[in-house]
């Protein structure tokens, strides 16, 4: 009697195991910001778009296409000609993510890697379309302005795809080796120009301070000739005495000088023979 219990007890345990077993392969999570697209072997990529939490599917007869429907990071770099035939390498960055209701459309048409089919493809179309507007040296003072234009373009291209770009930013922006030494040779001569532009206008100052200098000097001694015509030698013995006077004030000021009395014949400080 315990034995058949046991045993009874031991298929009921079975049972509950395969049906636990077989419940659990019939379901699927989908996580936060993820959606799922089912694919069955009979009807194909269905339509309706499963959200977040847990569902049943059908083994074997159902697959579930998990989605990352938030936005996401991609760099995607282009070479590309301007205006004036100059090589330009642009690397955009790119914030992207897919429109839930067209992941039926998008994994049907694309797959689930849509974004390495879709994004390189149409970046480098729009920015070979872009670029070729503008001259070389516009790409740099204009950057704002290819920027916008680059975001609208590219915004209306993927949208055709089912794909939302949430942010469009230029991150690399350089030209080829021929462009950028024509920069520094450019670069070169304009500071060359600065350089002899400054050593002109120093000459220039230099000769206006020589000819005011020539013009003061002449100034000066016409007033001295009309002041000696004017005053004849009497300026001249002015000159003299005061010219004694200044020669007499500095000997007095020195120690090594003495002064004997008019008419005497003294000697000072001779040592005794």
């Amino acid at each position: 009697m315990a034995a058949q219990f046991f045993n009874r007890i031991g298929q009921i345990g079975l049972g509950v195991a395969v049906v636990g077993g077989v419940v659990n392969s019939a379901l699927y999570n989908v996580d936060g910001g993820h959606r799922a697209v089912i694919f069955d072997r009979f009807a194909g990529v269905k339509n309706q778009v499963v959200g977040e939490g847990t569902h049943f599917f059908i083994p074997w007869i159902q697959r579930p296409i998990i989605f990352d429907i938030r936005s996401r990071p991609r760099n995607v770099p282009v070479i590309t000609g301007s205006k004036d035939l100059q090589n330009v390498n642009i690397t955009l960055r790119i914030l992207f993510r897919p429109i839930p209701d067209q992941l039926p459309k998008i994994y049907t048409i694309l797959g689930i890697d849509y974004d390495e089919r879709v994004l390189p493809s149409i970046t480098t179309e729009v920015l070979k379309a872009v670029v070729a507007q503008f001259d070389a040296g516009e790409l740099i003072t204009q950057r704002e302005i290819v920027s916008q234009k680059v975001s609208e373009d590219l915004m209306d291209r993927a949208s055709q795809f089912g794909v939302i770009l949430d942010d469009i930013s230029i991150t690399h922006l350089t030209f080829g080796k021929e462009f950028t030494q024509a920069v520094e040779l450019k670069q070169v001569a304009q500071q060359e120009a600065e350089k002899a532009r400054f050593l002109v206008e120093k000459a220039e100052q230099q000769k206006k301070a020589a000819v005011i200098t020539a013009e003061g000097d002449a100034q000066a001694a016409i007033l001295l000739a009309k002041s000696f015509g004017e005053a004849g030698e009497g300026l001249v013995e002015l000159r003299r005495i005061e010219a004694a006077e200044d020669i007499a004030y500095q000997l007095s000021r020195s120690r090594q000088v003495a002064y004997l009395p008019p008419g005497q014949n003294i000697l000072l400080n001779l040592p005794a023979q």
